[in-house]
């Protein structure tokens, strides 16, 4: 046995011999394998953030490490066993190990052979060190790739690129049914009718896709679906927040961006009227509604508070909210210090303060209603004439008439709504110590600055949000184009190709194809920020339109569909998962705008933390799209919480989303979905045939979009059969089922059989794939 062992280990010896030198071992990237572990386990102790730096060495700077300035000896290119940074990497001694032990920091094995290698290749740092995404985008040459179809789009040669250098095939095309189901729920939240499915199948003209699409874009329904994730990102919600969480009134801000959407209202103008409608020239209501972007943000009333101190509370939110949503960086972290993996510099935190500091607000927010300034709400809306609704764009000369309406306040509503409103004089800006509000340097009064690794602001623009605005939509800023268009292919695809949308810092991620995300940047850019246009190139291009079934060879070689190997594969948010049911059921109630409603809640849902009582709506309140459900910060409403709605304390730009036992007890027992199931029922027996077996492909195309499979009618007939035998039998049960919800039910049809198919709807919209798009 021993000498079979000592055989067999001279065997393997000569195969790992012989095969040595066939395996090629691909050069260290700097960027890409080196550059993040130094982030990750260096720059807290040695990083960007002087104060807290030790020993004076950075890892942060290309001249600290292999430069100049960098001690001898800490690497020795060629060298790696002679170089002190391996030695301390690899020390078995705690007292040597870097980073110590007590910091819970720690370099992989496989990290530090990266660093051996990359010493062993010579240590090479590239000369401009500055992290990607700090760089402005350059446009890309567009791969040229021999595609099978003219259907492709710029987009697919990237993506093709990227597969072939792989060496991985793109997936075939989803069928028409299954692409229809995902764009409709992509752009407007909803599902398409058994109509327009059928339409759709039947139409063989060369655009049939992209009339869809055209559709799709000018619905109504589009502007309230993609305002959601705007809405979660501007933390907008009905109430203050914090213990008092008293009520507030800012759906018109609301109601304009979903008008804007709708309107298609340019990206650039979209941004400039909400960081500074209030200060344009030629400013309107409109433009100052707009400006309620900035007040979304929590506010406190709680007695005994001190007003400066919440004044910048809500200062440094507003910092923080545009740094996520426009700059895909976390200015938080230099509140109190300079960044530690970033290079953005205290100051430099505080001279952004300063752009917003200029608010003629109160520290503590009124007993109720909404806290100044405010600007009041007319009556009736008067049309704007054209030169009140005149925008001269600030990076172009020429001239856009944009027209938005919002919906009119209903009657006995409170008539104010939250918005920006500038200081006569402006606050003092200073350096806060450690953030605290009571701590200010005022050895050197600050004045607005952008920081210096983005793009230092021009002297020619003024120092206000009118300039921070025209500093953020400059094609040269080189963060606003990609991180804008990179949440749009989140939306779309399930995760950015900078997965870390909400931070593109040197802590955030790679993108997965670098040279797609800066083409479409600078393709955004070209078309003048046009938000419909570019979505609409997405959604047809051949990559979205691909099939989301995964191959063996895809879960092994992109487990993640990272390299896009196939179509995106998404569960619906929680709002399209109740608006789905409600809409099928025709219970649905499409109206737009207006003041915030409240369906259907758990009983005594505001008692654990609030005195208030939940009054529950009446009649089309409890039907409307869940968009418009209020939204108490503290108690946010449960049904939307449970599939991992966004809380909208503070900006969210990315979620991650988790899978519990409440969500299918959710769906089975809550009030909105036993009703709407009930309602699909009716429709069921009213419009699907004569016989089960037509009424049971009409409920799978109403919820899935495609008639059962074969084993799928077997099982469910077999369901519908006991079902109608119970409740033949228990006309009790049928009829307590059917009394379930507010709607009164249709007395005319058999009540066993309704309630028959209202378990079966109940069951299907329970299917994973009935909260899934394909």
């Amino acid at each position: 046995m021993l000498c079979w062992q000592n055989n067999l280990s001279g065997v393997l010896a000569v195969i790992v011999a012989s095969f040595a030198g066939c395996i090629s071992v691909s050069a260290v990237d700097f960027v890409r394998d080196i550059k993040p572990v130094f982030s990750d386990t260096c720059f807290k102790c040695h990083g960007p953030d002087g104060k807290a730096r030790e020993a004076k060495l950075r890892f942060d700077r290309r001249e600290h490490v292999v430069g100049e300035s960098a001690p001898d000896g800490l690497i020795v290119p060629g060298q790696p066993d002679q170089s002190e940074l391996i030695k301390r990497l690899s020390a078995s001694d705690p007292g040597d190990r870097m980073p110590p032990p007590e910091t819970g920091l720690k370099v992989d094995a496989e990290a530090i052979a990266k660093i051996r290698q990359w010493i062993t290749e010579g240590a090479k740092w590239p000369e401009d060190d500055r992290h990607w995404a700090f760089v402005p985008p350059e446009s890309p040459e567009v791969p040229a790739i021999n595609l099978r179809t003219a259907r492709f789009n710029q987009i697919d040669h990237f993506v093709q690129a990227k597969l072939q250098e792989k060496g991985l095939n793109p997936s075939a095309q989803a069928n028409r049914a299954t692409w229809l189901r995902r764009v409709s729920y992509d752009l407007t939240g909803l599902p398409p009718t058994v109509d327009e499915l059928e339409e759709f199948l039947e139409d063989v003209s060369a655009n049939a896709f992209e009339n869809v699409v055209d559709r799709l874009l000018k619905s109504e329904r589009y502007g309230e679906h993609m305002g959601l994730s705007w809405l979660e990102a501007a933390r907008y919600a009905d109430t203050d927040g914090y213990q008092n969480d008293r009520l507030r009134y800012q759906w018109v801000w609301r109601d304009w961006v979903f008008r804007a959407l709708n309107d298609n209202m340019p990206f650039d103008q979209f941004t400039l009227e909400q960081l500074a409608g209030d200060m344009l020239p030629n400013r309107n209501f409109y433009t100052q509604v707009a400006s309620g972007f900035n007040r979304n943000h929590r506010i406190n009333s709680e007695g005994g508070s001190i007003p400066d101190e919440w004044i910048v509370e809500y200062v440094a939110d507003r910092v923080e909210t545009v740094g996520t949503v426009y700059l895909g960086l976390t200015f938080n972290c230099s509140r109190c210090h300079d960044h530690k993996y970033d290079p953005i510099k205290q100051k430099e935190f505080y001279q952004m303060f300063a752009f917003f500091n200029n608010v003629d607000e109160a520290g503590l927010g009124p007993n109720n209603g909404n806290s100044p300034p405010f600007i009041k709400v007319p009556k009736s809306w008067p049309q704007l004439s054209d030169a009140e609704t005149n925008y001269i764009e600030p990076t172009k000369p020429k001239v856009r008439i944009q027209q938005t309406s919002v919906p009119r306040p209903q009657p006995g509503k409170p008539d104010t709504v939250m918005v920006m409103s500038e200081l006569a004089k402006p606050r003092e800006t200073y350096i806060l110590n450690r953030g605290l509000y009571n701590q200010p340097d005022k050895s050197q009064q600050l004045r607005p600055e952008t920081p210096e690794s983005l793009g230092i602001l021009p002297e020619s623009v003024p120092r206000n949000r009118i300039g921070l605005a025209k500093w953020l939509l400059d094609p040269k800023n080189p963060l606003v184009a990609r991180v804008t268009v990179n949440r749009f292919w989140q939306h779309f695809f399930g995760r950015g190709l900078v997965r870390t949308s909400e931070n593109f810092g040197i802590q955030g991620e790679l993108p997965s194809h670098p040279e797609l995300l800066d083409w479409l940047a600078l393709k955004f850019i070209d078309i003048d920020w046009d938000m419909k246009a570019f979505q609409r190139m997405i959604v047809l291009s051949a990559t979205y339109r691909q099939a989301s079934e995964a191959s063996r060879k895809m879960i092994q070689r992109d487990p993640e569909n990272v390299l896009l190997t196939r179509g995106p594969r998404k569960r619906l948010t929680p709002y399209q998962i109740r608006d789905t049911a409600l809409f099928t059921s025709g219970l649905l109630v499409e109206k737009i705008g207006g003041p915030s409603v409240k369906p259907y809640m758990p009983a005594g849902l505001w008692k654990s933390i609030s005195n208030r009582k939940y009054d529950q709506g009446k009649g089309d309140d409890l039907y409307r799209r869940s968009i418009y459900t209020y939204w108490m910060r503290t108690i946010p409403p449960p049904t939307m919480m449970v599939f991992n709605a966004a809380e909208r304390e503070v900006c969210s730009v990315r979620k991650e989303l988790t899978t519990t036992p409440l969500q299918a007890l959710t769906m089975m027992n809550n009030i909105t979905f036993v009703e709407s199931a009930r309602f699909i029922a009716e429709r069921v027996v009213r419009e699907g045939g004569e016989n089960a077996g037509q009424r049971l492909d009409y409920l799978c195309q109403l919820l899935l979009a495609r008639k059962p499979t074969r084993p799928e009618r077997i099982q469910l007939m077999q369901d519908y059969k006991s079902h109608i035998s119970e409740f033949r039998k228990d006309r009790k049960a049928a009829a307590a089922l059917l009394a379930i919800g507010s709607r009164k039910r249709d007395a005319k049809l058999v009540a066993n059989e309704v309630a028959a198919w209202t378990m079966l709807a109940n069951t299907i919209l329970n299917l994973d794939e009935s909260i899934t798009t394909n």
